[in-house]
């Protein structure tokens, strides 16, 4: 107790009532008072003898009788939980600093406090008459079947780039936490881990790295070089370009300037790039590197708001007014005083505006979600605390960058959960999902990383490929091991993590066969292997799970900040998504027999809502205020979420069966190792049929698929006795022995249907597989459904001409 910064760490952590009141600040400065006399005298005592010695001095504090007391603190607890946005009667307490730090609460004098503390509690008497509470007489938020977007005053949603939102407050647990802005969340970082390396990029063959102190640093100078060249407050900040220290450094000092942190996707043609410019009214566009500079050259002349273009990888090629290189923005800002940015600092508030993530736009023009202030900081410190990430003085967590950072997911992995505890975020290079990111992840090590089910598809090939041109021993050895892991681990499942001591043959196994894959994969440290964004096979995690590999689901979305519900170590069920993190609830709407219903969500880190859409907001959120996700799951007996589909993708038969496609197409590709993407065709249609790609080669430049078929797609041709090495080899119905597999497992597949209108009639080959480049699939791999039906019309209206409808097994079509 004798140590300051521990002490107010524990006080913080703690979930007593003491933390939880209005008046923390009082309650931080007494502390440090009694432990800073304690420590002069020499005295050492328990942390009750504190509390006792807390609880005295807060009489001395206002002079009042007991009962005046729990007066004020009922008035001051009624008005923080009404009006979480409203600083200034709480600033006026000492409480609105950034860091709120003991010492400098400590370096206050008794009589300034005694002054301000009845100041204070007169405040809040008049702010208490001025404004009627709507909460209940005991001072609680109500439950969300009773609140209303309609009411009077703020209100859950907002659709107007400076409005504010009612924080979705509860009375206790991580719900109930204090409201942070992202500089009063980073700038406690700072203080707590000032000199922890934050930031890591290779330059050739070294590594380099940037302190917290120098992160923060470069931040404020960003901030106040975006400020110079006229950024205006609410107005956006576009980042385009591959993850980076100057991609980082941007986002923050935009938050920090008063502006919007906008990212956008990188394979965004020109178009897609104005439309988010405009729509965000950027002030300021930051590009990586020539190519994206090409993009927004083509388009300026339609941006009204633009003022600036700041190019932070590679020379200018040619010399432009308003166009810097990132060196010349950032040495605009350097000797500016820090007057105006603090001002904006200090007027910022944790429910309004910093972040807009925007959607991918498959089913119409993409849509700008709002993030609050503490929609990122509060996710950050629930999902923290929920997954036990230590803090950096303990073990500093290690995480690879390399998603689009346009993505809430990439950028609460990347910038904001590392933030919160301390960790360190490295750059992998920009062809990382083109190979090289293998290369990384055995450099840095992590002990956290989240992979796309794309990434642990390849990183799964390329290991069989590898193990087919083993020696039989080595084979025989991998096969027994595998085997003892995935049955230990499911032992270990069915037990929810806790088993009192594994086997032998699990240890020996782990010695020979699971230690050095991890080590070969980079992932010997990794203590958390997550999968997000897209559906993933069972096949794909149970081939994870033999080799000692869990592979945790996370479940969100853009309008959730991210996670909603994460699969661990003591609470994991295969191709479930987890339950959902402290302080956020789950329900299922209109359920049908079945008990699957369109899940929606609840907590802090639900969105403000879409800029300037009042309409999608409305279909978004309810008037309860729940988020509705447009998927569809159910919950088991223990609350663990199974994700059965999207109501758009569910497909309804010209017979009026729901049939979602997900499923069946995830069974093919189990069924049929040979095919990279399936999508099922049959809305409105009086059978099924499926469209396949095959597994092939990726051009390292372009991303796009090549005609030559993968290693392991070229082992199961030889297997099968095809001699076809390209997929135009097999497509167009070239390769019978290849068909005849697949009309082989697609069988299988039908045997297993629950009706004949979920049988596969009809199935075609396209010539090239479906990539991000050709537009199939989004940032995230995930299916553009609505995309790959329009590119393919006419092979799809080819299915159903001049067919009769196969009604029973014994009269199917034979594939196109």
């Amino acid at each position: 107790c004798l140590d300051r910064k521990r002490a107010l760490q524990a006080w913080e952590g703690s979930k007593g009532s003491l933390c939880a009141n209005p008046l923390k600040g009082y309650w931080r400065a007494s502390l440090s008072r009694v432990l800073g006399t304690a420590q002069l005298l020499g005295v050492r005592k328990r942390p009750s003898f504190y509390l006792r010695t807390i609880r005295k001095s807060f009489r001395f504090w206002f002079r009042k009788p007991k009962r005046k007391q729990h007066f004020y603190l009922e008035k001051m607890h009624s008005v923080a939980l009404e009006h979480p946005r409203e600083e200034s009667s709480l600033q006026s307490c000492g409480t609105a600093d950034s860091l709120g730090s003991l010492d400098d609460a400590a370096a206050e004098s008794t009589a300034n406090e005694s002054s301000e503390e009845e100041t204070c509690a007169r405040e809040v008497q008049a702010n208490t008459k001025a404004e009627p509470s709507t909460h209940t007489a005991s001072g609680a938020t109500p439950r969300p079947d009773s609140l209303s977007l309609r009411s009077k005053g703020t209100e859950l949603w907002t659709t107007h780039r400076d409005g504010e939102v009612k924080l979705r407050m509860g009375e206790s647990g991580p719900e109930a936490a204090a409201a942070l802005t992202v500089n009063q969340m980073f700038s406690s970082t700072v203080q707590r881990f000032g000199e922890y390396p934050a930031l890591g990029w290779k330059e050739g063959e070294q590594w380099k790295s940037m302190s917290y102190s120098e992160y923060y640093k470069a931040c404020r100078t960003a901030a106040k070089s975006f400020l110079k060249l006229g950024l205006e407050r609410y107005h956006g900040v576009g980042i385009l370009g591959f993850n980076s220290a100057e991609w980082f450094i941007a986002d923050i000092g935009a938050i920090l300037a008063g502006g919007f942190a906008v990212g956008i996707y990188t394979t965004n043609s020109p178009e897609a790039c104005q439309y988010v410019a405009e729509n965000c009214q950027a002030n300021i566009l930051v590009v990586e590197n020539h190519k994206q500079l090409q993009k927004i050259l083509q388009v300026q002349d339609k941006l009204p708001h633009l003022k600036a273009i700041i190019q932070y990888k590679d020379e200018l090629k040619e010399k432009k007014p308003n166009l810097y290189t990132w060196a010349e923005f950032m040495e605009l800002g350097r000797d500016e005083p820090d007057a105006q940015l603090d001002d904006i600092i200090s007027s910022q508030k944790p429910n309004q505006c910093c972040t807009l993530i925007y959607t991918s736009g498959t089913t119409g023009q993409p849509k700008g979600v709002m993030l609050s202030h503490d929609n990122l900081t509060w996710t950050a410190f629930s999902t923290s605390q929920h997954v036990s990430l230590t803090d950096a003085d303990k073990l500093q967590e290690v995480v690879v960058s390399y998603l689009p950072l346009s993505h809430i997911a990439a950028q609460m992995i990347d910038i904001w959960l590392p933030m919160k505890a301390g960790g360190v975020t490295y750059f992998a290079q920009p062809d990382a999902l083109k190979g090289s990111l293998a290369n990384t992840l055995r450099e840095v090590r992590p002990t956290a990383f989240l992979g796309v089910p794309r990434v642990w598809e390849k990183m799964q090939e390329k290991m069989k490929s590898i193990g087919a041109k083993s020696s039989t021993v080595r084979r025989k050895v991998a096969s027994w091991a595998k085997g003892v892991g995935l049955e230990t681990n499911l032992t270990k499942m069915e037990h929810n993590g806790s088993v009192s001591r594994k086997p032998l043959n699990y240890r020996v196994a782990k010695r020979l066969v699971f230690r050095k894959v991890r080590k070969a994969l980079g992932l010997d440290r990794c203590t958390r292997c997550y999968t997000g964004a897209a559906p993933i096979t069972k096949d794909t995690l149970e081939f994870f799970l033999s080799l000692d590999i869990p592979l945790f689901e996370l479940y969100g979305m853009s309008e959730s900040s991210g996670p909603h519900t994460i699969t661990q170590t003591n609470a994991f069920r295969l191709t479930s998504c987890g339950k959902v993190i402290p302080g956020c609830k789950t329900k299922l709407c209109n359920p049908d027999s079945e008990k699957i219903g369109e899940i929606c969500f609840w907590g802090r880190h639900v969105f403000m809502g879409y800029l300037n859409m009042p309409d999608k907001t409305e279909e978004a959120l309810d008037e309860e205020g729940w988020l509705h996700s447009g998927d569809l799951g159910k919950l088991d007996e223990n609350d663990f979420l199974f994700i059965t589909g999207r109501i758009k993708e569910l497909i309804i038969t010209a017979g009026g069966e729901n049939i979602p496609p997900v499923p069946i197409e995830d069974a093919v590709k189990e069924a049929v190792p040979l095919i990279s993407n399936a999508m099922l065709i049959g809305d409105k249609r009086k059978f099924l049929s499926m469209l396949l790609t095959i597994k092939s080669e990726v051009n390292g430049e372009t991303g796009s698929p090549e005609d030559e078929l993968t290693p392991e797609a070229l082992e199961i041709c030889q297997k099968l006795g095809s001699s076809s090495t390209r997929v135009s080899d097999i497509a167009g119905g070239r390769d019978r022995a290849v068909h005849a597999a697949i009309q082989e497992g697609i069988n299988h597949v039908n045997e297993k249907a629950t009706s004949n209108a979920q049988r596969i009639q009809k199935w075609m080959i396209l010539d090239q597989d479906f990539s991000i480049p050709g537009g199939e699939l989004g940032p995230t791999m995930k299916l553009k459904r609505p995309v790959v039906m329009k590119m393919y019309k006419d092979q799809i209206e080819s299915f159903y001409k001049d067919v009769v409808t196969p009604i029973t097994p014994d009269n199917p079509l034979p594939p196109k």
